[in-house]
């Protein structure tokens, strides 16, 4: 699912009809109310390392659902520097995997305040494809299948996109496969992988390590997990997490979503968020993941 939001191809595809239903850039207006302002916990625990790039700065983001109004964003402030591994962890409905859609331009949201800045740039100005063609990327909870376009195809198509970007000239299809087969190796994927449709009868697992293996094709200055050990069992979250661990640069960061610290025993993350209401209420180390193991989310208000 990553991939659907993220490249267009020169003429009509599959990939580009598909895509140009499922995500439109995100809309925003200015609150026309006061709205709370909540201090960037993240800002305060920031690495004084003053060589360190700021890669993504969320100020009082808020957002409704754009159907009914309803708002699911109510101050969120988050800043993540290059290198920097953070995890997103809250009960159900709290906001977590809203604000990784908005980040990304989902249509099913409409920013109503604040500011996000990414790499420098105004976030919110850019148009779904951009923001992902600029270096961000999203692994989604649940991808979708894509009948008769094989991931052969699909990935080519993307990394080509990417290359054309950075005015770089597109690989040939045997010169793509000698790009990707390393690739393969690194999250453990058969080469024949390559020739089933997007997704099309894939398992929970394989759809999963499919999203970490266009993260690793294309690339990316931070890449947000959604859930990505939801439905894995023990030996593929493992393989998942170590072809993340391998992805990791001094350069690029990651974002985690996640209800559960195992994830957090492979890749272990700088900082823990917790989002309670559409923003983050508290901000630590792992001690936080061991409070919510044992006590859960009830201590975090007393805590």
């Amino acid at each position: 699912m990553a991939l659907l939001n993220q490249f267009r191809c020169t003429s009509p595809s599959p990939i580009t009809l598909f895509k140009q239903q499922q995500l439109t850039p995100t809309s925003f207006t200015f609150p026309r109310h006061h709205r709370r302002k909540y201090p960037s916990l993240t800002a305060a625990l920031a690495s004084e390392d003053s060589n360190k790039k700021l890669v993504l700065e969320v100020k009082d983001l808020t957002a409704v659902i754009a159907e009914t109004g309803k708002e699911i964003l109510n101050g969120v402030n988050l800043s993540i520097y290059e290198g920097e591994v953070h995890a997103i962890m809250g009960k159900n409905g709290s906001g977590k995997s809203t604000f990784a859609k908005v980040l990304v331009g989902h249509r099913d949201y409409e920013v109503t305040g604040g500011s996000v800045v990414f790499k420098g740039e105004n976030l919110l100005e850019m148009e779904a494809e951009d923001r992902s063609l600029a270096g961000l990327f999203l692994s989604f909870q649940s991808p979708v299948e894509i009948p008769g376009v094989s991931n052969s195809d699909f990935l080519q198509m993307a990394y080509n996109a990417r290359r054309r970007k950075l005015g770089q000239p597109e690989l040939d299809p045997l010169q793509f496969y000698g790009y990707i087969m390393p690739k393969l190796e690194m999250v453990n994927i058969n080469a024949d992988f390559l020739n089933r449709n997007v997704n099309e009868g894939f398992s929970g697992g394989e759809k999963k390590r499919n999203e970490i293996l266009q993260l690793a094709v294309l690339g990316a200055e931070l890449t947000i997990l959604d859930e990505i050990d939801s439905g894995l069992d023990v030996d593929a979250l493992r393989d998942v997490s170590k072809a993340i661990n391998a992805l990791m640069t001094p350069t690029n960061s990651v974002l985690m979503i996640t209800h559960y610290r195992r994830l957090l025993e492979f890749i272990k993350p700088d900082y823990i968020h917790i989002m309670d209401d559409g923003r983050i209420s508290k901000t630590g180390d792992i001690s936080i993941a061991n409070i919510l193991e044992k006590e859960g989310y009830k201590a975090m208000a007393t805590s």
